[in-house]
């Protein structure tokens, strides 16, 4: 067996009342790991000997044991449920109070508090949105109080209604609620997972089929054409804080388009010579097998970058940069990218708008740009998935479908002129 649960009564040490704690114990084969949870119930050694013990408990020891061997045969079901056996998940489902798992606002706190515990602090503030995005329609629209909200009242009309409300009362965009519903699509599988909710009240899916399809993303691509590029790499910065915010933007760019928080996190041991590795911290804590190792030739500016404003004693495992500090909690860690993004994104903006470039640009556009130019210049979309550090080539085919737009303008005017 995976798991084996017994009645324990933990007499090592003895509470207030004179009495030690009965607890169960939970023997995880698999993980050979054993864990005590809580019953409630306090007992002397002789009144455990008399209601668990004895073959014919009596009295007040027979009501002892009909509540110890509830808790016993509710744990045993639990973990049946869990294949494999894991403690997070029996724990998860055994001190879920009845109803609880089909509540989507219950599994939203839950999840919360899950991320918020792994130091994922975006994602986490992606799922607090959505729960109250949805927590809004529910009040607003249904008239209903937005303290539960089960995962059987959702169904592809419920969602198409969320939908129009967002998109057209809240103005938000149909990216927005993508994001926003994809949360509650996951923990729409985690319950299904969980045997709190059948298969068969999940609403996503093919429209064909009756169900709802989440909207796809419309968020316009951003990049410089590569004329472009060529004005804003050769701008002349007007203060040194201008200066700074160009080099890390063109740092990123000719890093394969490395995002600022993997800048942040970037480490001396990554570096050997004229190589750079990194895996996107999006996707660190996706399975090993689908982590794509992104492999960066340094070229002259960037090592450039990393010479002038990289720490001076090079231990493998400083941070480069110093943006942010090795004992800096999640939060801590968060505020100082995103303090950094704003000062690279309001200072590139002014040198922008002295040269007659884009004035919405910012970091995101050195990414794009980088797969624009390259895309532009004859690279393969395989050669882009790797720079790019997507797993699935249909990734990169999406990603790069936004980027065709001034080579369709340039055509279209070329067949107007014929």
């Amino acid at each position: 067996m995976d798991v084996q649960i017994t009645i324990f009564l933990d007499t090592r040490r003895k509470k207030k009342n004179g009495k030690y704690p009965v607890k169960l114990r939970v023997w995880g084969a698999t993980v050979q790991k054993q864990k005590l949870y809580p019953t409630g119930l306090d007992l002397t050694k002789d009144e455990f000997k008399k209601a668990w013990i004895n073959p014919k408990p009596k009295g007040k020891n027979y009501a002892n044991f009909i509540y110890l061997n509830k808790q016993l045969e509710k744990a045993d079901d639990t973990a049946k449920g869990l294949k494999p056996f894991t403690f997070e998940q029996f724990e998860s489902k055994l001190f879920t109070k009845k109803g609880d798992g089909k509540d989507v606002f219950y599994q939203y706190a839950e999840k919360i508090s899950e991320l918020k515990h792994n130091g994922q602090v975006g994602t986490m503030e992606t799922y607090d949105l959505a729960q109250k995005s949805l927590r809004d329609y529910l009040t607003n629209c249904k008239g209903k109080k937005a303290q539960s909200l089960s995962f059987y009242t959702i169904t592809p009309d419920w969602l198409q209604g969320f939908e129009n409300y967002m998109v057209n009362t809240k103005g938000r965009s149909p990216t927005t609620v993508s994001i926003y519903l994809r949360t509650l699509r996951t923990l729409f599988n985690k319950a299904i997972k969980a045997n709190y909710i059948e298969q068969s009240v999940y609403p996503f899916g093919d429209t064909k089929d009756g169900k709802y399809q989440i909207p796809s993303g419309t968020h316009q691509k951003k990049a410089l054409t590569e004329a472009q590029f060529k004005t804003l790499k050769s701008a002349e910065a007007q203060t040194p804080e201008q200066r700074k915010a160009l080099d890390f933007w063109l740092f990123s760019f000719y890093c394969n388009g490395m995002n600022i928080k993997d800048i942040a996190l970037l480490k001396y041991k990554q570096i050997e010579g004229d190589w750079m590795t990194f895996y996107r911290a999006k996707t660190i804590r996706t399975a090993k097998s689908d982590r794509k190792e992104i492999i960066v030739n340094l070229t002259d500016f960037p090592k450039q970058v990393i010479d002038q404003y990289g720490h001076p004693d090079h231990r493998p495992n400083d941070y480069v940069f110093g943006i942010i500090e090795p004992d800096d909690d999640p939060d801590t860690t968060k505020r100082k990218i995103k303090k950094f993004t704003r000062f690279i994104n309001q200072h590139v903006k002014k040198i922008a708008a002295n040269n007659d470039l884009p004035t919405d640009i910012s970091t995101y556009w050195a990414r794009h740009s980088r797969a624009t130019i390259a895309l532009n210049l004859g690279a393969s979309t395989e050669q882009i998935k790797d720079e790019l550090g997507h797993s699935d080539v249909r990734t990169t085919e999406d990603y790069l479908a936004g980027f065709n737009r001034n080579n369709k303008k340039q055509l279209a005017a070329e067949i107007a002129n014929l």
